[in-house]
């Protein structure tokens, strides 16, 4: 197991104009466990990950595996292993071929050649594969072969570059029981990228969510849900509901009232209240409730999304889909914003109801 620093990590790329993918990125990934790098296209993630594999070289900064710095050792002997978004597999080679390249590379005997690849392949699901061409596999198979090439090396670092992208749903979903599975059966420190939200949180143990080249917060899953740290951070994660505010000690004043908060390590004054739809509470009175009108819903099955305003505020609420039969377009209602799920951060221009 590898504890992977990343220390105020630079990369500039120079064209027609000049581009910092990255920006003193500061990051410690630990030992034998998932972490995800999170993000829209072109912030910045399949770089960083270029740049732990030794396949592209910071200009700033430094990466450590157990707190030796890497930068001077080549990718083929650094041990962070690469598998690409496309598999890169060798269309000539059969899929033992594929399997074992790495070994043969390094010049291990044929016996070893042959127990490994079917000791990976049996790992991956694909014992009884080996004589066949990648181009008679399916792509969650392709997949599946590019992993076992990677780790029959026995990489101190797995890399992954958005490795359920190309695969249907279904697909998907098996690969991530099996990525979770080789991953708590080896206890390797893998590190993959997506830009999906719902791929991190299901597979990883920490997020670093990255804008633009720099960080925005590293943190277990359910904090990005939970207690974003800024507006743009909830929207990534889903968030739909902002209303702005002015805080005052344990209460907020805001165009729909005022709201009693939880205390929270956030300065008076204005700040962006947040409640995620399925935290708001239809048809419930008490602390914290206010009068809004239901606008419209969509009932699909297992809830219903109701669209609800309140003072020239359009809010979202998650309710179950009983509330169908309850509760119909055009009714008042009161809608409580419970304390304990209140959560504030700094102001948005952009953080209005929508």
């Amino acid at each position: 197991m590898t504890h992977v620093h990343l220390h105020q990590l630079s990369k500039t790329f120079y064209g027609k104009e000049k581009v910092h993918a990255v920006k003193d990125l500061e990051l410690e990934i630990a030992s034998g466990k998932i972490t995800a790098l999170l993000g829209p296209s072109g912030c910045g993630k399949t770089t960083t990950l270029k740049m732990i594999a030794g396949l592209l070289h910071p200009e700033q900064g430094d990466i450590t595996f157990d707190g030796q710095s890497v930068l001077g050792i080549p990718a083929e002997h650094r041990g962070a292993v690469m598998v690409f978004q496309n598999y890169l597999l060798f269309p000539y080679m059969s899929v033992g071929e594929n399997v074992g390249f790495g070994l043969k590379m390094r010049g291990t005997d044929r016996g070893t050649i042959r127990r490994k690849v079917a000791e990976m392949l049996d790992l991956v699901r694909l014992s009884g594969f080996e004589d066949r061409r990648p181009k008679q596999l399916s792509g969650g198979q392709q997949q599946r072969v590019a992993l076992a090439r990677a780790l029959i090396v026995e990489p101190k670092v797995l890399l992954l570059d958005e490795p359920l992208s190309n695969l249907d749903a279904h697909l998907r979903d098996e690969m991530r029981e099996l990525i979770l599975s080789i991953q708590r059966q080896l206890n390797i420190t893998t590190v993959f990228v997506t830009h999906d939200q719902e791929e991190a949180v299901v597979l990883a143990e920490h997020i670093a969510l990255i804008f633009d080249g720099e960080l925005q917060q590293f943190d277990l899953p359910n904090t990005f849900y939970e207690r974003p740290r800024s507006v743009r951070v909830a929207r990534f994660f889903g968030g739909v509901n902002f209303v702005e505010g002015v805080k005052q000690g344990a209460q907020v004043t805001t165009p729909v009232g005022i709201l009693n908060v939880r205390p929270q390590a956030i300065a008076d004054g204005p700040v962006a209240v947040t409640v995620r739809p399925e935290n708001l509470r239809l048809g419930e009175g008490g602390e914290n409730a206010i009068q809004a009108c239901i606008h419209s819903h969509i009932y699909v099955g297992t809830h219903t999304r109701f669209k609800v305003e309140a003072a020239d505020l359009r809010l979202e609420v998650v309710a179950d889909a009983a509330s169908v039969e309850r509760f119909q377009d055009g009714d008042d209602v009161p809608l409580k914003f419970p304390r304990e799920k209140i959560w504030l951060m700094p102001p948005d221009n952009a953080g209005r109801g929508s």
